[in-house]
């Protein structure tokens, strides 16, 4: 079971305990804008999904690392963070990294200091090598969590995802274990 710390945020493997702030995240229309196709309209589909995650803590090989975030103040859940293994190397992990935050958590500093911690962890004790991320160009708050926690730019597509109707323009960062300043 893994359990991080920072000065505000607990980030821990989750419990079943956690399905009603999971599914409260995971329902969420604001906190869904961007990746529509990870909003759970049930609490039946959030218990399944829910289900996957905790299953995979023990599984050998473990490719998904998805953690709760909560405040160490109030024990107040904020929202989610992790990373899944996209592949392995002789030098380590590859992985994709991602962050959701409840709405009323935005803008406060949490996701960047959950991150901050995520890739310790990963490069410290996790044999991670590379990380990436990427969001829509219009996502400003994602992309200033990014640019925080060091990550560098690597690509502006234009025009290459289709969004809300529209299509928009996206943007990648990534991270090397070389590159990270602890």
């Amino acid at each position: 079971m893994i359990y991080l710390q920072t000065s505000r945020i607990i980030i821990r493997d989750h419990v079943p305990e956690d399905i009603g702030d999971y599914f409260a995240l995971f329902s969420n229309k604001q906190a869904m804008y961007y990746l529509p196709k990870s909003y759970l309209g049930t609490i039946d589909e959030a218990k399944k999904q829910l289900d996957m995650v905790i299953n995979e803590i023990t599984r050998e090989g473990r490719e998904r690392y998805f953690f709760c975030m909560k405040s160490k103040e109030n024990d107040e859940y904020i929202g989610e963070i992790g990373y899944t293994v996209v592949g392995n190397t002789p030098l380590g992990k590859l992985v994709g990294v991602g962050y959701f935050l409840l709405p009323q958590f935005w803008s406060k500093g949490y996701a960047s200091e959950a991150l901050q911690e995520v890739i310790r962890f990963a490069f410290d004790e996790n044999n991670v090598f590379r990380f990436e991320a990427g969001c829509m160009k219009e996502n400003v708050g994602s992309e200033k969590v990014m640019i925080k926690c060091g990550m560098i730019k690597e690509a502006d597509f234009k025009d290459c995802t289709w969004h809300d109707g529209k299509i928009k323009d996206r943007i990648s960062y990534r991270l090397l274990k070389s590159e990270w300043k602890r």
